[in-house]
């Protein structure tokens, strides 16, 4: 489990390197969307056959880096339109 965590906040803050631009996420936002991607990206590796869900893997790694850097976008475009609606 605490391994999980760890993977979950590693992924998180690679996909916020490598989003270009600000993000205004916290650490607890990051360790959410890289555990979220951490999952999505264990479950298309075990439909591919290359691992279990909770085996690291690259293939998994890499998606998993990846749907979090989507998810940075998406939580980031959520954060703006509150801002604005206010």
């Amino acid at each position: 489990m605490i391994g999980f965590i760890v993977a979950g906040l590693i992924i998180g803050a690679l996909a916020r390197l490598l989003k270009p631009g600000k993000q205004n996420l916290g650490l607890l936002a990051t360790l959410l969307l890289g555990l979220v991607g951490s999952v999505v990206g264990g479950v298309i590796a075990n439909l591919l056959g290359t691992g279990d869900i909770f085996e690291l893997n690259v293939l998994g790694f890499i998606v998993a880096v990846v749907v979090s850097i989507a998810l940075v976008g998406v939580a980031e475009g959520m954060a703006g339109k509150r801002k604005v609606n206010r």
